[in-house]
């Protein structure tokens, strides 16, 4: 299984930017997906996850309100809309699929990560 995300840059703060999450695995729709991100000297935070029947959805209190996950089954894609970045949301964003223990764990696939910098 392959996550492959896209979708990061530079941004100034209070813009938007969406990042995707390709998984290339046939059982897409049964995965639990999550993004986290880990900043310079920081350990890595969930931001948000999602339960894969889409009935439970979690977000950090952080983000809560800027930032919505999502999926595509059809294109086997994850997303992460951000919304009203901050300096503080600079980072590398890294999209997790598998069976969610908690929202910050059990994942068993991982991506390589999309840079985000936001420039205040």
């Amino acid at each position: 299984v392959q996550l492959v995300e896209s979708g990061g840059g530079l941004v100034q703060a209070g813009d938007s930017l969406r990042l995707a999450c390709v998984i290339s695995d046939g059982a897409f729709d049964y995965f639990d997906i999550a993004w986290f991100r880990q900043a310079p000297g920081k350990e890595r935070e969930v931001v948000a996850a999602m339960r894969f029947s889409g009935d439970r959805i979690y977000y950090a209190d952080s983000v809560k309100g800027r930032f919505t996950i999502s999926k595509e089954s059809a294109a086997k894609t994850a997303f992460l809309q951000m919304n009203n970045l901050r300096s503080e949301d600079t980072a590398v964003y890294l999209c997790a699929a598998g069976s969610m223990i908690t929202p910050s764990s059990g994942y068993k696939y991982w991506g390589q990560g999309t840079q985000v910098t936001v420039s205040s």
